[in-house]
């Protein structure tokens, strides 16, 4: 429901403009552009491996990457979500970071840190898990990752709820909203 992470700290105002107008123009506008192309039938995750770094695919990459990165992002979600997580994946957070408040202090960091718009990211590579940040609509599938968790940094994720203040909107997203649970089978099956 649109309303679903209102208690949480997401008004459905900010969830109906960012799913249903920003994330709904990615798809849209990717549709047109792959229309009657020999990407048209592939997979998305294919489409962004085929177009990244292809000048003349720029459109095609950031849209596909943009419909995924949101897609990713929703399912990073749920209500009463967020706190510490549990069971093997707090053993891998903990083994990687040294605790799981280093790792929500390098999380944050990142997402704080990335410039203009983009993505905070926790990303398995080649086995090791890795905060990464990436700008505009790059993503870890770009550069050969594994995806894990992701949060949206771009103004239009929180600016309704929380203007300017994206420390505020970090800071809630690992308190009430990360779906630990996703997190744990995206490494599960990586």
């Amino acid at each position: 429901a649109m309303d679903a992470l209102e208690p949480y700290g997401m008004k459905a105002e900010t969830f109906e403009y960012h799913y249903g107008k920003h994330h709904k123009a990615y798809v849209d506008n990717l549709n047109k552009l792959v229309e009657g192309t020999d990407l048209a039938n592939k997979s998305l995750e294919e489409v962004i491996k085929a177009s990244f770094g292809d000048p003349s695919k720029a459109g095609i990459f950031n849209n596909s990457a943009q419909v995924w990165n949101h897609t990713f992002f929703w399912n990073s979600l749920k209500p009463g979500g967020g706190g510490a997580p549990t069971g093997d994946l707090a053993a891998k957070i903990d083994a990687a970071f040294g605790s799981y408040d280093k790792f929500r202090e390098e999380f944050s960091n990142a997402a704080a840190t990335q410039f203009g718009s983009g993505w905070a990211w926790l990303v398995s590579d080649n086995g090791t898990l890795k905060i990464t940040k990436t700008p505009n609509a790059e993503n870890p599938l770009a550069h050969g990752q594994t995806a894990l968790l992701t949060l949206d940094v771009w103004e239009h994720a929180y600016y309704i709820d929380f203007r300017n203040a994206r420390p505020a909107f970090i800071q809630n997203f690992l308190d009430k909203l990360v779906n630990w649970d996703f997190v744990a089978s995206n490494l599960a099956a990586a």
